[in-house]
């Protein structure tokens, strides 16, 4: 499944909390605007009942009652105008939907708006389950107490009619104030719409702007992805934007970190091929003409000599390929990972004790040298460090005439441990002890690709130790590894 752009998701996301936010408040407004104008409704019409009550008393002529009934009729001559006047200077279309009532306590009409419906006073008292009570005979209104005066909620037809009746309890008269629930529902639903128009009308141009702003915050991120695009496939070359982001930095970080390890990578490829085209050009030049003197030797003993010889170039061959692999495979990343607790002396003997052979086959003497009361501990990755003292023993075993001594000692101290090669052989000038670091450099008629102490160099590099060349007491070159006990942290 595709993914939609950064943009258009944080689009959706705010549009979404928007109008979710905007639903709660208008409905919450929708609420409020109601309940208020419940309550405002419901006082206007306690106003009008107790205006009533204080223009009809007990003690006004019937005469005078039913000239103000006509005076009511006369101006209020909507009966047959169901919807009532339209709106301007001759009144109102709510005319109609109001209405008030003064009955006597026997529930007979006193005074009545034209508008009023005739049953809605039975209408009433059918609801409250007095369908028993007969108006106009004995019984008074107030016989029902409570439950008749107050709010109340009637349905007349085919509408609905909010009450109030009040009882006047000196002249013995009840006042009801009605008007229709729908003038309500028109007022509060006037008011939302009011409300939520503008947010309705202004809603696409806010997404326009979030649109716009959305894209404005992700400028950055667009000029990043532009530079990416942009650049060629060979440059490797850092990132550089600014000023950044704080939520870019880490990604463009990671990117920079990825690119300098793959740079490093090509570079140590590039170096490896650099090297093994470098040194085996020759070996493989010699066995190529090795190989053509054995098809072409007219003598059995001259095809024995040079299939010899043959066998000599691919064991040197072969040491190339090895120590160049050794090489290659010496990764910061998957030595740190390797990297363990190792008790050196012990280690150290284990190893010896495979590299005897070498120096017995030139009648050499190998000796190892420690204080068994020390403490050789220290965290390291112990392949590479069998690989260091293999190199560094081959070497010495090589350099060092027949019958000659290779002695190998272990020095522990506080913060670190030093392992020591010496040699009885010729030694090396102070002047050229340096360039033993270069790869390829060879020292005299060895027979080594001259990586080895390239090889050792980089795994005290990886380890973070020192290495020192020096004149051996035997008279000959003495190598000192000094390697730290625990890892300093990377700088």
């Amino acid at each position: 499944m595709r993914l939609r752009s950064i943009r258009s998701r944080t689009l959706a996301l705010v549009l979404g909390v928007l109008c979710i936010a905007l639903t709660l408040i208008s409905w919450r407004s929708y609420s409020d605007a109601q309940h208020e104008i419940e309550e405002l409704f419901d006082a206007q019409l306690a106003q009008g009942a107790r205006l009533l009550e204080g223009m009809v008393g007990r003690d006004l002529p019937p005469a005078t009652r039913a000239a103000m009934q006509q005076a009511l009729d006369a101006a209020l001559q909507v009966e047959h105008a169901p919807e009532g006047p339209a709106a301007g200077a001759e009144g109102h279309r709510y005319e109609t939907k109001l209405a008030f009532l003064v009955l006597d306590e026997r529930g007979q009409s006193l005074l009545r708006s034209a508008s009023a419906p005739p049953n809605l006073l039975p209408q009433l008292l059918q609801q409250l389950g007095e369908t028993g009570h007969a108006l106009g005979k004995a019984e008074p209104l107030s016989a029902l107490g409570t439950r008749l005066a107050g709010y109340h909620d009637v349905r007349v037809d085919d509408s609905y009619w909010r009450l109030f009746l009040r009882q006047d309890v000196v002249d013995r008269h009840w006042i009801l104030v009605a008007e229709r629930e729908d003038v309500r529902g028109e007022l509060v639903g006037s008011i939302t719409l009011r409300s939520l128009l503008p947010d309705l009308i202004g809603l696409p141009l806010l997404a326009l702007l979030v649109w716009s702003a959305i894209g404005l915050g992700l400028r950055p991120l667009q000029q990043v992805v532009g530079l990416i695009k942009a650049r060629d496939a060979e440059n490797l070359a850092p990132l550089t934007l600014a000023p950044l982001p704080q939520e870019l930095e880490p990604m463009v970080a990671a990117l920079n970190r990825l690119l300098q390890q793959v740079t490093t990578l090509l570079e140590r490829e590039k170096r490896f091929l650099a090297d093994a085209a470098h040194e085996l050009r020759t070996p493989l030049a010699v066995l190529r003409i090795h190989a053509q003197n054995a098809l072409e030797a007219p003598e059995a003993a001259d095809r024995t000599a040079a299939l010899q010889q043959l066998g000599t170039g691919v064991e040197r061959a072969t040491r190339v390929v090895t120590q160049l692999l050794t090489l290659a495979r010496l990764e910061p990343d998957a030595l740190q990972r390797s990297m363990a607790m190792l008790n050196l002396a012990p280690y150290v003997r284990e190893e010896l004790a495979e590299l005897i052979p070498l120096a017995l086959e030139r009648e050499q003497e190998l000796s190892l040298d420690y204080d068994e009361a020390a403490d050789y501990r220290l965290r390291a990755d112990a392949p590479s460090l069998g690989t260091l003292l293999q190199n560094l023993v081959g070497n010495a075993v090589q350099y060092t005439p027949r019958g000659g001594l290779v002695a190998v000692s272990l020095q522990a101290e506080a913060q670190r441990v030093c392992l020591r090669v010496a040699d009885s052989g010729p030694g090396v000038p102070a002047e050229q002890r340096e360039q033993l670091f270069r790869r390829f450099y060879r020292q005299g008629e060895g027979q080594g690709a001259g990586l080895g102490l390239s090889i050792v160099q980089r795994i005290v590099e990886l380890h973070r130790g020192e290495i020192r060349l020096g004149e051996a007491a035997l008279g000959g070159l003495e190598v000192a590894v000094w390697l730290p006990r625990n890892l300093p942290p990377v700088a």
